[in-house]
């Protein structure tokens, strides 16, 4: 990984950012807790070191024994999974998540059965549905930009 690389990131509404100092192991965890913190198929996690909240911090939930994960209280995006042996950040959760390329699956008793098959899923092209490309036209994001911002959210914006 190139040295100019930025490692910092956060949750979709930007109350929480973060920087890492360098990364280790990514991976895509399965086991049914990653499903359900991340309310997904499966859990995106990287090995993170010299972890730095650079905006708030976020709240935790010990969803084990051994395991705590920390969220944005404010707007739910899943940022970390901590234990005794270090910290894991969520990828999605990088300004660029293209630094953490996971190398290995791991918990395969949870996988579920049709994730192998997901890459294979057709994609809706261009035309198919007019309704649906109407709606997308009109939506206006109100997230986060992916890089650090000195003040957020910007002066007179909703952030209920």
């Amino acid at each position: 990984m190139a040295s100019a690389t930025r490692l910092t990131g956060g949750c979709q509404c930007g109350a929480v950012r973060f920087r890492a100092e360098r990364l280790g192991r990514a991976s895509i965890c399965h086991c049914r807790m990653c499903q359900k913190a991340f309310g997904a198929f499966f859990g995106p996690l990287v090995t993170a070191y010299g972890v730095v909240w650079t905006r708030g911090a976020p709240s935790h939930f010990q969803s084990s024994n051994v395991v705590r994960r920390g969220f944005c209280e404010r707007c739910g995006t899943p940022l970390t999974y901590e234990y005794d042996g270090g910290t894991e950040l969520a990828i999605g959760a990088f300004d660029d998540p293209r630094v953490a390329a996971p190398s290995i699956q791991v918990n395969p008793a949870d996988l579920l059965p049709f994730v192998d098959g997901l890459s294979r899923l057709p994609f809706r092209g261009a035309g198919d549905e007019p309704e649906a490309e109407n709606f997308l036209r009109g939506v206006v994001s109100h997230q986060h930009p992916d890089h650090d911002t000195a003040v957020w959210p910007p002066e007179g914006a909703r952030h209920d």
